[in-house]
């Protein structure tokens, strides 16, 4: 039975497991020294366009919580969306690894910051005794499951370098956000300002791992030194890298995010037959909240069905991923209609 509580409860791609057989193969450097980790790294420059600073750690956490430390002192802080990912879900972690840069959250319609909800966080107050301002970052696609366009993020970033601060962005979905706006990674990336990108490779097939890539690559001094002394540093990093090239090899990783995308749009439309049922957000990327009757929800649960309804701004949350399939859509449809008959 698949369900729909996370896109991580999906299992490793074939063309990412494949890739990672394939890497195991006799010895190899550690640590980053080898074949593989050498040649995603400049696949990911070719995808981006630009020559970037790439790094690969274990989880989405630690390379929001890393990549956030390497551009904050402990004494500044960081401006983010009330509903990200860093300030809800990731147990202070970006705290932590700043040694105490603060999180500041604002308000946005859909899930996302504008340049004036970041300006009124960042003018607030500019004494010596407050944190300073210094990043602020973006969730792409965002908690609640919609996305940036290339304009918006281009407006943020470039408030954000007028008044000093450096812009980083949660791609945990960065994949579905691509595949939806039918745009090149550039443009939604340093084409709009962004310095650093943490690429999520989890949630489109891969058995683990993200990229940190730093278009900044002045922002990566000693970044290394971090991933070692925070535990993210692979020591047999070939199995942590090589997975990456057989999604990047052919646009899988884009036709993966596609499917989750459609699957998200063939439920979205499903659930907007039911007059009962609410849908909260825009359904742009693979992930669709809804208000149901509690009755409907526990009858759900009850015939075994997972999703989240403590994760975005309340209701449930049902997000597909790259190998979810139509009957799945459908059957869930279908017990729904059932428990509101």
């Amino acid at each position: 039975m698949q369900n729909f509580a996370s896109d991580n409860y999906a299992g490793v791609c074939p063309e990412a497991m494949a890739a990672f057989a394939a890497a195991n193969t006799g010895h190899a450097p550690a640590y980053g020294e080898d074949d593989w980790t050498r040649r995603v790294s400049d696949r990911l420059r070719t995808l981006f366009d630009t020559d970037c600073d790439v790094y690969f750690v274990f989880n989405g956490t630690a390379a929001n919580s890393l990549a956030l430390a390497a551009l904050c002192q402990s004494y500044h802080s960081v401006v983010c969306h009330e509903l990200a990912h860093v300030e809800t879900d990731e147990c202070g972690g970006p705290e932590f690894f700043s040694n105490g840069s603060k999180l500041l959250p604002a308000r946005g319609g859909n899930g996302k910051l504008t340049p004036a909800a970041m300006l009124e966080v960042v003018s607030r107050r500019s004494d010596v005794h407050y944190p300073k301002p210094r990043v602020v970052t973006l969730t792409q696609s965002t908690e609640v499951g919609t996305v940036y366009r290339p304009q918006e993020i281009a407006a943020i970033s470039a408030s954000a370098h007028e008044h000093g601060l450096r812009v980083h962005m949660d791609g945990a979905r960065f994949a579905n956000a691509v595949a939806a706006l039918g745009v090149a990674p550039a443009d939604i990336t340093w084409r709009a300002g962004v310095d650093v990108l943490c690429f999520g490779g989890t949630k489109m097939g891969l058995p683990v791992g993200e990229a940190v890539v730093f278009f900044d690559r002045g922002l990566s001094e000693d970044f290394a030194y971090r991933c070692k002394q925070a535990g993210q540093l692979a020591s047999k990093m070939r199995f942590l890298s090589a997975p990456w090239l057989g999604i990047l090899e052919d646009e899988v990783w884009l036709r993966h995010a596609r499917h989750a995308n459609a699957m998200a749009q063939r439920l979205a439309a499903g659930l907007q037959q039911v007059p009962e049922a609410k849908l909260m957000f825009p359904v742009e990327a693979n992930g669709v909240f809804c208000e149901l009757p509690e009755h409907v929800l526990a009858g759900l649960r009850a015939r075994g069905w997972r999703f989240y309804t403590f994760i975005g701004a309340g209701g449930a949350r049902f997000m597909c991923g790259w190998d979810t399939l139509p009957e799945s859509v459908d059957a869930l449809l279908a017990d729904l209609r059932v428990l509101l008959a």
